[in-house]
């Protein structure tokens, strides 16, 4: 089951919310509004506030529809801040002309999951998981050979 929130018309450029979102995804609930609350961004707040409302959207539909919700094993399985629409704008320039700028807007999407029964395998876990079903143990040997490798020629450039 997936639990949602959004935040719409957020003054803010999307670049700048991306960077606090790309930060939180992943992570449980709890680490995630750690991260937010010492995060010296300014979206910062806005987007703990985001997260903060799709968990009570969790915890409502866990009292009040009765499905079965755990919300201690929640995470972050999307954050994404998209664009909005400009404000178009215009500043007095030198000799009466006039230049034209935008303010931008930002759309703030969270989308939280719940991890497996099993104790919710990590995303790194699943893509080795199907690395090693994919190439078996030749493909894993192959790939740790290539980060040998890579070591082996760090060191070389860094003795010189």
């Amino acid at each position: 089951m997936e639990f949602r929130a959004e935040a719409r018309f957020v003054r803010v450029s999307p670049q700048k919310a991306r960077l606090v979102c790309d930060q939180i995804k992943g992570l449980r609930v709890e680490d995630a509004l750690n991260t937010l609350t010492f995060s010296p961004k300014s979206i910062a707040p806005d987007v703990a506030k985001v997260l903060r409302s799709a968990v009570q959207n969790a915890n409502h539909l866990n009292d009040e529809k009765g499905l079965d919700v755990d919300l201690d094993r929640l995470y972050v399985k999307t954050a994404v801040a998209n664009e909005g629409p400009r404000m178009k704008r215009i500043r007095p320039a030198p000799m009466g002309r006039a230049y034209r700028y935008q303010r931008r807007m930002a759309h703030i999407s969270i989308t939280l999951a719940e991890k497996g029964a099993q104790g919710g395998a990590g995303l790194a876990t699943v893509i080795g998981e199907a690395k090693a079903a994919a190439g078996g143990k030749k493909a894993a040997a192959k790939a740790n050979a290539g980060t040998r490798k890579k070591t082996a020629a760090k060191r070389a450039t860094a003795s010189r």
